[in-house]
């Protein structure tokens, strides 16, 4: 079993929402790494979108989602999720979430720098 898996991705029109869902397989808490979601389009380089550290909860979004992309982790689930309203045809990617091997916190750890990854989910934006 990955140890992460990605689901809720999907075609929505300019607008809508979905809600992207990262489990974690038994073996991983979530509690115990800081976890980012980061989304890849098509020819261009992989990006960070949002992170949130441990046990803080302290949170971290790209500029281009802020106020329209939450981040939340639900320890008992053993899940992260990404809700992302007013979503754009420039949120069209691949998403993918991402733990960190030993940070708590987001701070400046870039998407090379997490190493345990899910399979992705794809996000299409069109109307």
């Amino acid at each position: 079993q990955a140890p992460l898996v990605e689901s809720g991705g999907g075609v929505v029109q300019p607008g809508g929402s979905l809600e992207l869902t990262c489990t974690a397989a038994a073996g991983l808490l979530v509690r115990r790494h800081a976890v980012v979601w980061v989304r890849q389009a098509p020819g261009k380089e992989r990006e960070r979108v949002s992170c949130i550290s441990t046990p803080t909860d302290i949170t971290w979004y790209e500029d281009s989602v802020k106020g329209r992309f939450t981040i939340s982790r639900d320890n008992a689930k053993n899940t992260v999720s990404l809700q992302m309203n007013n979503l754009e045809p420039e949120d069209t990617a691949v998403y993918y979430c991402a733990a960190h091997e030993f940070a708590l916190s987001c701070g400046n750890y870039q998407a090379y720098e997490y190493g345990t990854w899910g399979q992705g989910t794809q996000v299409t934006v069109s109307s």
